[in-house]
């Protein structure tokens, strides 16, 4: 059957005739992961974010600040305020204002992205690919912040601005594909998708350009609101796709399951409260050890995160008390599958003995891989 009659093919049934046309398999377009904002395995909440403090990751996965000098402060939160078909969004809230704008200051918002998972985009070839962002913005007033797509492996920025309102809207932005600079074929950083919400003159002194692909400077920032101008300042995200082409599709909704896979590459909330870490075995009478087994594999050997404390873990024997400890030490770091974990200080028991490992109380242990 010829191709163009499959594409309009009359469907007929008791009640309803329609002509159906047939849709090509859309999925994994988007290169956003976590875009619904559906993860947080760090917290849904963290206040107090300032630019000496708690900015990098954290509350939703894949999304972190970085900001320069600035005085405000805002509180990040994975909400539930979100437009239709969409449960969770990040939202921001400033609690201290800075009215006071110094040259160096900024605050952004992004994702970071592989090289080896934007080759895709043809960047630095004659055939580079345009490229779409789409999110859904919502704010407590209107406001202008800006959307850049920032290469780092040839330091090279390409910026537009967006407009925000009360109610919840979609942004849709195509940026021209770049024909300069090539991105490493590995699992490194090579792009960030950022978003611009505060800005000195260091960053916006310059003519800004829209749309256009230059040699990374400081002076890369449109006419933008400042975030910190009020404590009354809030702003909500969510739905947010990067796709290849120039135009922008439904939002590519994927399982909780799987957007918590992809995230837990790049960091992994492991065990924390009461929870089994893994089963291990004394290899002296003061000295077990334990096997963690990553979820997946990471993107790269990832650092031991966790919480330290009088007590905060435990080892268990055949009809024995926990005998507990305070953190543990990674023997080999280099795994991106699984690490070697052993206490910090001598824990008795029997050699060659079986015992189970457990946070116990504010015990917590994550594993950080991120870019």
């Amino acid at each position: 059957m010829a191709l163009s009659k499959i594409l309009n093919a009359s469907v007929t049934d008791s009640t309803l005739t329609t002509t159906k046309l047939a849709t090509p398999n859309l999925g994994r377009r988007n290169l956003v992961i976590n875009g619904a904002m559906q993860v947080a395995q760090r917290g849904t909440s963290q206040a107090r974010i300032t630019s000496s403090a708690n900015e990098g990751y954290t509350t939703v996965d894949r999304f972190a600040f970085d900001g320069g000098t600035h005085s405000g402060v805002f509180t990040a939160s994975q909400s539930t305020d979100a437009p239709t078909g969409f449960s969770n969004s990040l939202k921001m809230d400033c609690t201290t204002a800075d009215t006071s704008i110094a040259a160096g200051e900024y605050l952004m918002l992004q994702t970071r992205f592989e090289g080896q998972d934007v080759q895709q985009l043809k960047k630095g070839t004659s055939s580079a690919e345009k490229l779409t962002v789409s999110f859904y913005v919502k704010a407590n007033a209107s406001a202008t912040y800006m959307c850049e797509l920032q290469d780092n492996d040839n330091a090279r920025t390409n910026g537009q601005t967006f407009s925000v309102t009360t109610d919840w809207t979609r942004v849709v932005l195509t940026f021209v594909g770049d024909t300069t600079g090539t991105l490493d074929n590995d699992n490194n950083l090579s792009l960030r998708l950022n978003f611009w919400f505060h800005s000195g003159s260091t960053f916006n002194g310059g003519t800004f350009t829209s749309n256009q692909w230059t040699a990374t400077t400081n002076e890369r920032v449109g006419s933008i609101t400042s975030f910190f101008d009020s404590t009354d300042r809030t702003f909500f995200i969510t739905g947010v796709q990067l796709e290849v082409g120039s135009q922008a599709t439904p939002f590519e909704h994927r399982s909780f399951g799987e957007e918590l896979a992809l995230c837990q590459r790049y960091f992994c909330e492991f065990a924390s409260g009461n929870e089994l870490i893994g089963g291990g075995g004394y290899q002296s009478s003061t000295f077990p050890d334990v096997v963690v087994q990553f979820p997946v594999p990471m993107r790269t050997g990832p650092t031991l995160v966790q919480t330290s404390g009088s007590n905060y873990y435990g080892v268990t024997t055949h009809n024995a008390l926990p005998v507990t400890f305070n953190e543990f030490t990674v023997a080999y770091t280099t795994s991106n599958i699984n690490q070697l974990l052993y206490p910090n200080q001598s824990v008795a028991g029997t050699q060659g003995s079986y015992g189970r490992f457990h946070c116990q109380g504010n015990g917590r242990i994550s594993f950080n891989a991120e870019l």
